[in-house]
């Protein structure tokens, strides 16, 4: 499982870790190894892990932007000089499983506050980049989603590095809302900064549900993944585009035999 991790003082980035536990129950693979662009281990050092012949990445990402697409696949092609095949699966903000599962967890927040979740506007808080448009992209798309499934009576997507800022957002929003981050990790943005935010914001209307990455179910979608990918021989591989793969955060291999 392929993440990008976090280095900062105290950062165990124990979610990739519990999430990689979780599905190596599973028994789907002979190996499950964890690594990460920023953090340890890193990507070779979780591929030297592994003695499969066939290695599944599965990307903890957000989106199918410059860490998915460039500096993860740079590294693994830095590392797979032994010959072994490496595959990598769409990134799991691009899960079409993904929408539903947001659903899930601003239903339960809203619950737990005792408002309804149709009278809720849901918030997506992503990235953003002003350099690459996959963030948004992304987030705009898992919008798109959850609105067909009227859950809640309006959804609307901010961002940390774009416009509209989750306090712009929220300054339209009349009545109560509900804040996911698209985060897959609980590094800086998912675990400091989205909360951070929303408590900036001093409305008691407005509750955070917490990241995607800790969602429950996130592990399922994985594993449904790896299945997927496990019959299917045509997965994508490292160096390939994968602009044009249908929707699928920390970094982490899955090795096959």
């Amino acid at each position: 499982m392929a993440a990008h991790g976090e280095r900062r003082l105290g950062a165990g980035n124990t979610g990739a870790f519990q999430l990689a536990r979780a599905l190596a129950a599973r028994g789907l693979v002979a190996e499950v190894a964890v690594g990460f662009i920023s953090g340890t281990p890193g990507i070779r050092q979780a591929l030297e892990t592994l003695t499969s012949s066939r290695i599944l990445v599965y990307p903890l990402f957000a989106s199918s932007g410059y860490f998915t697409r460039d500096r993860l696949v740079q590294l693994l092609d830095e590392a797979k000089g032994d010959g072994r095949r490496i595959d990598v699966l769409p990134p799991l903000g691009l899960d079409p499983g993904l929408p539903d599962l947001l659903c899930d967890q601003a239903v339960r927040r809203a619950r737990d506050h005792g408002v309804a979740p149709e009278d809720c506007t849901l918030v997506l808080l992503a990235h953003g980049s002003k350099r690459n448009p996959a963030s948004r992209q992304a987030t705009e798309q898992v919008a798109r989603e959850i609105e067909t499934r009227a859950v809640c009576r309006n959804v609307v997507a901010a961002f940390l590095e774009e416009r509209p800022s989750l306090e712009e957002a929220a300054a339209s929003i009349d009545g109560s809302a509900i804040v996911v981050g698209l985060f897959s990790g609980e590094g800086l943005h998912g675990a400091k900064d989205a909360p951070k935010l929303v408590a900036r914001l001093r409305r008691r209307d407005i509750m955070f549900a917490g990241i995607m990455g800790s969602g429950p179910g996130i592990e399922d979608l994985v594993a449904r993944a790896v299945a997927a990918a496990l019959q299917n021989p045509g997965a994508v591989q490292a160096g390939e585009d994968q602009s044009t793969l249908a929707p699928a955060p920390g970094c982490c291999a899955v090795s096959v035999d």
